[in-house]
């Protein structure tokens, strides 16, 4: 995986964790919420090591009580 999106993976994981936090939400939380996801999967986006389909990122913004939008305003390094 080329260093770049590994970068944006990471900030990507870390947008949703304070985004998490900041609703007060736990990962069980939002496994409750999603139906679908398992902690191991919130886990991995939030420590950057999963590349997630948008399927999942819907499940993801269902499970947080959030629009997908909310999800992606943060910046990613697109120039590399």
């Amino acid at each position: 995986m080329k260093e770049q999106m590994k970068r944006n993976l990471i900030i990507f994981g870390q947008f949703v964790r304070k985004l998490r936090k900041q609703s007060k939400l736990s990962q069980d939380d939002v496994v409750s919420n999603s139906n679908k996801l398992t902690k191991a999967t919130i886990s991995d986006i939030e420590n950057g090591k999963r590349n997630l389909s948008f399927t999942t990122l819907l499940d993801l913004a269902k499970g947080m009580k959030k629009q997908p939008k909310d999800l992606l305003d943060t910046y990613f390094d697109l120039n590399g």
